[in-house]
């Protein structure tokens, strides 16, 4: 694996050179450099420090690694591959994502999944170990997101206007969310046996990279939302 290091690069002159080249790539002193990773096919990138707003925006296939933080609009519109955060990220991570998977450690802010969706054998998958902001999952049309809440600072594991919009995929919370107030437009129970045996198959990979108990990780309560197709968002803009 080639190491350069990005600490006093232009994020246009370090993306350039992640272009020219298909080897995997190690990059140490990254601060805030935008859009790295970008179209990224099959490698493997790893990123010491913080990188800048899109990290892996349309991936298609890369595997990239952040030992820290990333700001906004992780994985933005991504096709394929896997995004391993050991750390916390910004807002709006997952835009319009369409595959490949999310995987965060510890915090999301605010919009995570906004616009997610699913094609055919295409499911698209976000993981976050802490909390997440409001607007959680807003719009989304597919997909799934999964909200642990393994970090306890007394703050609810969801902020205010989850699932707003929300038509399509699915959402699990580790927790009874007896605090979190929910939309008309979606149905929030708790799941059942087949449910915790689906949440199980996509924590797996999670918490093997997270090197978590995957037994104490499912001991506890978890809520599914999914929309309500007897009260559909539409029916908000729809005349009867």
């Amino acid at each position: 694996m080639r190491s350069i290091y990005a600490g006093d690069m232009d994020f246009t002159v370090l993306n350039e050179l992640l272009r020219e080249t298909d080897e995997d790539m190690e990059l140490e002193g990254c601060l805030g450099q935008r859009f790295i990773g970008a179209g990224m096919g099959k490698r493997k990138l790893r990123i010491h420090g913080v990188p800048g707003n899109a990290l892996g925006a349309y991936l298609n296939g890369a595997d990239i690694e952040v030992f820290g933080n990333a700001q906004d609009a992780v994985g933005d519109t991504m096709n394929a591959g896997r995004i391993l955060i050991h750390g916390s990220i910004g807002d709006t991570a997952g835009y319009a994502m369409r595959g490949g998977r999310i995987y965060v450690r510890d915090n999301a802010g605010y919009r995570t999944g906004i616009h997610m969706k699913a094609y055919q054998e295409h499911v698209p998958v976000i993981v976050i170990g802490g909390r997440a902001g409001s607007f959680l999952g807003e719009y989304q049309a597919g997909g799934v997101l999964i909200v642990l809440g393994l970090h306890e600072d007394g703050r609810p594991i969801v902020s205010n206007y989850p699932c707003t919009g929300m038509h399509g995929g699915k959402l699990f919370l580790r927790s009874r969310c007896e605090d979190v107030l929910f939309p008309e437009q979606v149905t929030a129970r708790a799941a059942s046996p087949e449910d915790r045996e689906e949440l199980a198959g996509y924590l797996e990979e999670y918490c093997a990279l997270f090197g978590l108990d995957m037994r104490a990780v499912m001991d506890a309560p978890f809520t599914v939302v999914t929309p309500d197709s007897a009260n559909p968002y539409r029916q908000m803009y729809v005349a009867n």
